[in-house]
């Protein structure tokens, strides 16, 4: 086995080194041994029956300021990676849809997540298998749903499908507007609706599945006068425990995302209640729950995959 990681994720730049996910489980492979090769998406090609992407060798530190080096640039052939992570950050759009085409011509066993069941796993509409278990929710593109929706629950949250990272919410706590909720629509099409969870305002719970099991969890609490939790818009984590109710919700959907195909996820739940974000395509939070809790789960990640 070749005793390199691929990495398809954002550029380096972008890497933030106090909460990046990708850069801890990086440095977890780098101990064991394995050097990585980071490139973007957009630099892979088939060339000579070859998938190759454009990239860099890289040597990542742990708690400096200058936290990657780059060893040597290169164009590297896929195939021989130990294993590679799809790990770049949504929109899920065709440029990510084809990244992960491109990575269907190696074996599947070597890519988390699988590349096809990314595809199968719409993060939003996948939920709708586990609506039992979710606040009042429909899929819809109707205003009139909509607006019946929000006459039957008087508070109500939209959410494009293809949303991510708390972007792009609309809540409707007030007054109905339905110009407002036209436009919403003309913009997104398609929207998961929800009745308004009035205990947002203390947070949500971001739980970690790894190889279909409950690895762990952390609460995110908003920031004051928001209703989003997501560290990217503010949120701040603490350490937190899951009650009986939501290790039921989260067991249950492990083992449905192993049974197809994912093997690293990040679910999030407001008062018991899933809230419909399965994340699948770059699930975030392991630095948050190391610097809680002294557990490192990306050594969970790679033992799960008999990387040693």
């Amino acid at each position: 086995m070749n005793k390199i990681i691929a990495v398809q994720s954002d550029g380096l730049k972008k890497i933030n080194p106090e909460t990046d996910t990708s850069l801890q489980l990086a440095i977890e492979a780098q101990k064991r041994g394995y050097k990585i090769f980071w490139y973007e998406p957009n630099n892979l090609s088939i060339v000579n029956s070859k998938l190759k992407a454009q990239g860099s060798l890289v040597k990542f530190y742990e708690n400096k300021r200058n936290f990657y080096k780059i060893n040597k640039n290169i164009k590297f052939d896929i195939s021989k990676a130990a294993f590679t992570l799809i790990r770049q950050n949504p929109p899920f759009n065709m440029n990510y849809i084809n990244s992960t085409y491109f990575l269907d011509n190696i074996d599947h066993k070597k890519v988390i997540n699988n590349p096809s069941a990314i595809r199968n796993v719409s993060e939003k509409f996948y939920s709708s298998k586990f609506l039992k278990f979710m606040p009042a929710t429909i899929f819809t593109n109707s205003i009139l749903d909509i607006y019946n929706h929000y006459k039957k629950y008087k508070k109500i949250v939209l959410k494009p499908l293809d949303g991510y990272a708390g972007k792009n919410i609309m809540f409707l706590t007030e007054k109905f507007s339905k110009s407002k909720v036209s436009l919403f629509v003309k913009k997104y099409n398609y929207l998961m609706v929800q009745k308004y969870l009035n205990k947002v305002k203390f947070g949500d719970k971001r739980i970690f599945i790894i190889n279909g099991k409950v690895k762990g969890a952390i609460r995110r609490i908003p920031k004051t006068g928001s209703n989003l939790s997501n560290i990217s818009q503010g949120g701040t984590a603490f350490k937190t425990n899951l009650n009986k109710r939501e290790l039921k919700i989260s067991s249950l959907i492990g083992k449905s995302l192993l049974k197809d195909k994912i093997y690293f996820a990040g679910i999030d739940l407001i008062d018991g209640y899933l809230i419909g974000d399965i994340n699948v395509t770059s699930p975030t939070g392991l630095p948050q729950f190391k610097d809680l809790t002294g557990k490192n789960l990306a050594k969970d990640f790679w033992n799960g995959l008999g990387l040693k």
